[in-house]
């Protein structure tokens, strides 16, 4: 096989420029390259005034920290609830797990929530689910109450895991798209790992106070940021719509291009009939689904970080130390990546890396089981667990979550959207629920299996995942819906 870095496309029959999203990013020798005419020229037209964009965002993302603190609730306050409310493991597993569930919930109805109100209307509404189940979680004098408090939480981030990244994307410049949309993937784990160290020095009642704070910055702030003008497009208010995508752009900014290229797209979305879920197995939008794919790989390894060092040998402080340690400037520097290499290398380069910490920490587990060289399986343990977690921050946690919030029309954003957050959540679900089973098979065969499903997500990309670097969403379709011209060997 030979890497092919450079192909050419066509537009009016000439030759010219650099690859397009059509284009693979392996193909083998003699292979012919297919040409398209998308538009790739780098630039931006919208170089002026971000401060609106980036007020935006930073509200957004309060959703995202929300989404960190509910999951990093339980790792410190699970001794303290169950001595302070009796509970049993049994009752204390249901509250831990019950939050999945909620989170599934708001999944499936986040697109047909972020479609009706809005999206500043969902994150509201999410932000509400959120304030409720703390308040049901401080005020609890038993399981059910707290339960009903972790599912109201479980709810709120499910719609949450959505709204946020779609909001971020359809409102930034595609010179900024991929960097200030890694940012929901950053503030998420800022969020677990300030609950994590909060939670060390306060009890567990007023940790889940400090839980509402998020939500409620969010909501003051989304009365001070424009509401998505897509969406306001789609719903018929012209004269908002132009007004928010002025005020995101800057007041001297010249929006009558993308706002003309914006009501052209919509216009022909209305010309559509209602998008239902049997819709995204149309061949015009095969090729997006299959991105879902890519979604369940990064499910698939999303888990492993915590597993290495929770029953590796003997490192769980160490690991530890190192998640909190390695991955908030880890996701940073992805973030930074994002909008320089472009996705698609983002992602392969994460993926080969967390094959290769997949490897290592299952060659650990093989060697001490065979008693080889005992006196470095701890280190080699432990590298394996920063190489991981380096590896999945930079690219695997973030990136995907971008292309998804880039690659779906917005007729079926919505229901495709709500689709891949719920992959995602029964992904965390089956990998929680088969790694005990997996492990008593064999330890080391279960980490040499998720380093497998790295080297495939690696192929997958390459073949597959288009790149979305410096396109806007009307582009990204163009180039998605586009036939080849014709077809040119390659020189």
């Amino acid at each position: 096989m030979t890497c092919i870095r450079n192909y050419y496309h066509s537009k009016n029959g000439e030759v010219g420029g650099e690859g397009d999203l059509l284009k693979p990013l392996l193909c083998g020798e003699g292979e012919e390259v297919k040409i398209g005419s998308c538009k790739d020229d780098g630039s931006d037209d919208h170089d002026g005034p971000i401060a609106m964009v980036l007020l935006s965002t930073s509200i957004a993302v309060c959703g995202s920290f929300e989404f960190g603190s509910c999951i990093g609730y339980t790792a410190p306050t699970q001794s303290a609830i169950r001595e302070d409310l009796n509970l049993s493991l049994p009752q204390y597993s249901i509250f831990g797990s019950i939050l999945t569930i909620g989170a599934m919930l708001g999944a499936v109805t986040s697109g047909r929530i972020a479609d009706f109100l809005g999206r500043k209307g969902a994150m509201r509404l999410s932000a509400g689910f959120c304030i409720a189940g703390w308040l049901a979680v401080y005020f609890s004098k038993g399981a059910v109450s707290l339960d009903i408090g972790r599912f109201s939480t479980g709810y709120g981030i499910g719609v949450f895991s959505y709204v946020v990244p779609i909001f971020i994307a359809e409102i930034t410049p595609k010179n900024l798209q991929g960097g200030l949309t890694t940012l929901n993937q950053l503030m998420i784990i800022c969020g677990v790992s300030v609950a994590f160290l909060v939670g060390t020095v306060i009890n567990w009642r007023n940790l889940a106070l400090t839980g509402i704070i998020p939500c409620i910055a969010l909501i003051m702030g989304s009365f001070f940021i424009p509401e998505f003008p897509r969406w306001l497009a789609k719903v018929g208010r012209d004269k908002e719509f132009k007004l928010a995508l002025q005020i995101l752009r800057g007041k001297d900014a010249d929006v009558s291009s993308e706002a003309a290229e914006i009501q052209v797209y919509i216009g022909k979305l209305h010309s559509l009939p209602k998008s239902r879920l049997v819709d995204m197995f149309q061949s015009k939008h095969i090729r997006s689904v299959t991105l879902l794919d890519s979604d369940v790989c990064m499910v698939l390894s999303d888990d492993a970080p915590d597993r290495c060092w929770t029953d590796g040998p003997s490192i769980e402080k160490m690991g530890t130390i190192a998640y909190a340690c390695i991955q908030v400037p880890i996701t940073f520097l992805g973030a930074v990546l994002m909008d320089k290499s472009g996705r698609r290398p983002l992602i392969m380069v994460s993926a080969f890396g967390t094959f290769l910490g997949s490897f290592l920490t299952g060659l650990s587990f093989y060697m001490k089981a065979n008693d080889l060289f005992n006196e470095i399986v701890p280190l080699l343990a432990v590298a394996a667990v920063l190489i991981y977690i380096a590896a999945f921050s930079i690219g695997m946690g973030a990136v995907p979550w971008v292309i998804m919030s880039e690659i779906f029309p917005i007729d079926i954003k919505g229901v495709a959207g709500s689709l891949v957050v719920l992959v995602n959540w029964l992904g965390a679900w089956a990998v929680s629920y088969t790694f005990n089973f997996f492990m008593s098979w064999s330890s080391a065969g279960t980490f040499f299996v998720y380093s497998g499903i790295s080297l495939l997500t690696i192929l997958f990309v390459a073949k597959v995942v288009p790149e979305t670097k410096g396109k806007t969403l009307e582009e990204i379709q163009d180039c998605i819906n586009q036939k080849p011209q014709r077809r040119v060997p390659l020189q």
